[in-house]
């Protein structure tokens, strides 16, 4: 009884079931098929190149044993064609030859050959070298069906990252949204926001409110880490500040069930920091720099809560910086914030700013620092106004950065020119 090639693959090497033979000589063809039917394969035969290449197309044999010295279509010429041919997996090609000599080995080579048997056939050679190109099959197979899984499970990745980068595009639109009003004139002033996240959403924020027209609340926020986390925070923030809803605001109070009240900006800051720290499993703390203006008297009532020192341009052309530094919100239980005050005069200007902007680091090494934003500050404030400047800002920060196509920080400001709309009140 012959042995079962398929379903006994004891009696061969695993990775060769089938094995085609071509060779011109009958007789040779069924010498060889003996030989391979003893040892348990499938044989296949073919009496030219031709009827061989139509066979690995229909069957695409593991193994192809060819002579070498054929009519119409040689060996070589087989090997060659063989290799062109679109396979599921590689095909093991060992030419029948008498040929000994380096050059015909090394041509063999050439045409795709991956082993040679010498005529007449030894059976124990021909086993032997079935066994090695078995090995040969067995390793290849292996580390396709290795690509496949890594193949797999890089496009499951890749569905993974295309739904992770949708959703947080989605994500930097409801972030963009926390900022509704980019440009605001108010009484006689006007505030213009800037936010430029790092990533597709950052920890940064920045917003203003109007209890009423000649007060105004203005805040620049700046969440610890970034990513996603920290414009959780973020947006958590966003309501406690909010501009449309007053009650919800901590930085507000009803008076007389009347109207609302800014509280002091210290006062503020310990309401925002006790709601931080209480909330669990939140380990992210911020900076925060805020203000409440007095729009008719310039007077201005400051916390700074480890935040960047606000920046003051004044009308005559000189920089003041105002603050201390104090802690951040959300770190510790139980801080009390000190409160600063100054007063604005027409044609000032006020910048609340992240470190996305003093940190960044400029084509010379160095960040850019306090003095490099002041001086950047003064260059955009003779070439605009509003949006424009604050945007011509972030433009002349990332053309003199080392890398401008990297952020390595979100980027935020929020700008107030003071009492610069006067005349067209007046008039």
């Amino acid at each position: 009884m012959q042995p079962d090639p398929i379903n006994n693959p004891d009696t061969h090497s695993g990775a060769v079931r089938v094995v085609l033979i071509v060779d011109d000589s009958r007789l040779q063809l069924r010498i060889m098929t003996a030989m391979l039917g003893r040892l348990g394969y499938k044989v296949l035969t073919a009496e030219s190149g031709v009827e061989a290449l139509d066979i690995c197309e229909r069957e695409q044999p593991d193994l192809v044993l060819s002579d070498w010295m054929m009519p119409e279509m040689d060996g070589l010429e087989l090997c060659r064609r063989f290799r062109d041919m679109q396979r599921d997996s590689y095909g093991y090609f060992i030419l029948l030859t008498s040929k000994s000599e380096k050059g015909d080995v090394a041509q063999g080579l050439d045409a795709g050959a991956d082993d040679f048997l010498t005529k007449p056939v030894n059976s124990h050679e021909l086993r032997a070298r079935i066994n090695a190109g078995a090995r040969v099959l067995d390793m290849e197979r292996q580390l396709s069906e290795k690509n496949r899984q890594v193949s797999d499970a890089l496009n499951e990745l890749q569905e993974i990252h295309e739904a992770i980068d949708k959703d947080l595009r989605q994500a930097r639109t409801i972030q963009q949204s926390l900022v509704p009003e980019r440009v605001c004139e108010t009484a006689t002033s006007r505030v213009s926001l800037l936010l430029r996240p790092c990533g597709h959403v950052g920890g940064d924020l920045v917003g203003m409110f109007r209890p009423g027209y000649d007060r105004l609340g203005l805040y620049n926020i700046d969440v610890s880490g970034h990513g996603i986390t920290s414009a959780m925070v973020t947006a958590r923030v966003a309501g406690y500040l909010s501009s449309n809803f007053p009650d919800q605001n901590i930085a507000l109070e009803k008076r007389f069930d009347r109207f609302y009240a800014m509280r002091e900006p210290a006062e503020t800051a310990r309401l925002l920091n006790q709601r931080l720290v209480a909330d669990p499993g939140v380990e992210e703390y911020l900076t925060m720099a805020y203000v409440a203006v007095d729009l008719q008297t310039g007077r201005v009532r400051m916390v700074q809560a480890g935040h960047s020192p606000p920046m003051v341009l004044r009308a005559n052309g000189q920089v003041d910086f105002f603050g201390d530094g104090g802690l951040p919100i959300g770190l510790v239980d139980h801080v009390d914030y000190d409160q600063h005050e100054f007063r604005l005069d027409s044609g000032d200007m006020l910048l609340l700013y992240s470190d996305g902007f003093t940190e960044a680091v400029m084509k010379n090494g160095e960040m850019l620092g306090e003095d490099g934003l002041a001086q950047l500050f003064i260059e955009a404030a003779k070439c605009g106004q509003g949006s424009d400047l604050v945007e011509d800002m972030f433009w002349r920060l990332t053309s003199q950065m080392e890398d401008p196509s990297k952020l390595g920080d979100d980027v935020s400001a929020a700008l107030l020119e003071f009492d610069i709309l006067k005349d067209r009140a007046e008039g």
